[in-house]
């Protein structure tokens, strides 16, 4: 099953997966942010397919900017999506997985900016911090109920994520050259997606995809003042 609240998104991709080997899959349309819209759709599936045996929470968006020239809407926004989206997935789809008592599997896409604090994209780490907490939280919780909880951190990733990015305090032509700057950077999305898989299979809590990633969360638990000094760094330009 496949949810977007795009529904030709959503479309697409279902048609991908069925391409691919999927012997069957579904488009869903639905805004991960929206609570009342969630319930709405967390019915409407455990109605017409069941209980879902595996939980992808891989909606996100990106937003870069300084601290004091992100705006209350651009914090809204980037929590809307990428921390509570997650809550409203993991308590809904979670709570339906509990109580069937016949398992299941979490995995929330987070970054390696989960890792490495930064003055370069502060509402973006932060969310991804706290999703981060979220799933080891949540492993510790569901463990009861025999659902695992796994969260997957990459680094870049070649997808169209980066052209939809958000730059505070960064004037519209800037914001464009700033997008294409990053928009062929990193690993394959087939990469991550093999890294979801892998997650579930071994019942990983924190699952490390590319290297800037794996040396994030080196760093994070070993070397406090490198940590410290790049996350004074400004990112490339």
């Amino acid at each position: 099953m496949c949810v977007d609240r795009d529904g030709r998104g959503a479309g697409v991709t279902a048609d991908l997966a069925r391409t691919r080997g999927a012997r069957a899959a579904w488009p869903e349309v639905a805004d991960v942010s929206d609570g009342a819209a969630m319930e709405r759709f967390a019915e409407r599936v455990a109605e017409t397919y069941g209980v879902v045996d595996l939980l992808v929470n891989n909606a996100g968006i990106g937003m870069a900017g300084r601290f004091l020239d992100t705006s209350v809407e651009d914090w809204q926004r980037t929590l809307g999506v990428n921390l509570w989206g997650v809550i409203h997935g993991c308590r809904l789809i979670g709570r339906q997985m509990a109580e069937r008592g016949q398992g299941g599997h979490i995995v929330t896409v987070a970054s390696a900016a989960a890792f490495q604090p930064t003055r370069a994209v502060p509402a973006y780490a932060t969310s991804k911090a706290a999703v981060l907490m979220l799933s080891e939280c949540l492993r510790a919780e569901f463990a009861e109920f025999g659902v695992g909880v796994s969260v997957v951190c990459p680094g870049f990733v070649r997808t169209s994520f980066a052209s939809a990015m958000h730059f505070a305090g960064v004037p519209r032509l800037e914001q464009e050259r700033l997008r294409a700057l990053f928009a062929g950077r990193g690993c394959s999305a087939e990469k991550v997606a093999a890294a979801v898989l892998r997650s579930v299979a071994r019942d990983s809590a924190v699952v490390t995809v590319t290297a800037e990633a794996r040396l994030s969360r080196l760093m994070s638990r070993f070397t406090p003042r490198l940590r410290a000094a790049v996350a004074r760094m400004d990112p490339p330009s």
